[in-house]
């Protein structure tokens, strides 16, 4: 952690307002690089990397250990971008099906598991299926805004799904 010290993280800790603010400003452009990463959209990586530092800003006090706070704060927007491809399969799928609840829980379940599948993808893979399958963006789009041809494009989507597919089965 070069960019924050142990003292200031122990003062954060503690309580301190100055060193809450340097410590959540320092960690501000890692956590939405690894924001950036991790979820689907740029939007998305935005909006997970504020809620990381509002939670982080609120809950530092919990911290236990100085040393910890990398992981935990990596942790906190892994969730948060987790959260949102959730949301996002769970926008997707027509509330109006479930019969019973049953059938809501079933519902929730397999949105569940294929969060996870996704979850478990390469970051351009994850990414490109993302935006492709469940945002619906166009082709173009997506290759556009991750950097890739076309064709590079097709092939991260195609290995994506069956990467999916293949889990979904054998879970």
């Amino acid at each position: 952690m070069g960019w924050v010290s142990e003292h200031l993280v122990e003062a954060a800790v503690g309580g301190d307002l100055e060193s809450i603010t340097a410590v959540v400003h320092g960690a501000h452009p890692h956590v939405r690089r690894f924001a950036a990463h991790l979820c689907a959209s740029p939007q998305d990586a935005e909006d997970a990397a504020q809620e990381a530092l509002i939670v982080l800003y609120r809950k530092i006090g919990t911290l236990r250990a100085s040393a910890a706070l990398a992981s935990w704060m990596f942790r906190i927007v892994r969730n948060e971008c987790l959260r949102r491809a959730r949301h996002l399969l769970e926008d997707a799928a027509d509330p109006g099906l479930a019969a019973s609840a049953e059938d809501e829980v079933l519902k929730r379940l397999e949105a569940e598991r294929v969060a996870e599948a996704i979850s478990a993808l390469p970051d351009v893979q994850r990414r490109v299926l993302v935006m492709r399958d469940v945002l619906g963006h166009p082709g173009r789009t997506v290759a556009d805004a991750l950097g890739l041809s076309t064709a590079a494009m097709k092939s991260h989507l195609h290995r994506a799904r069956a990467a999916v597919r293949l889990r979904l089965h054998t879970a």
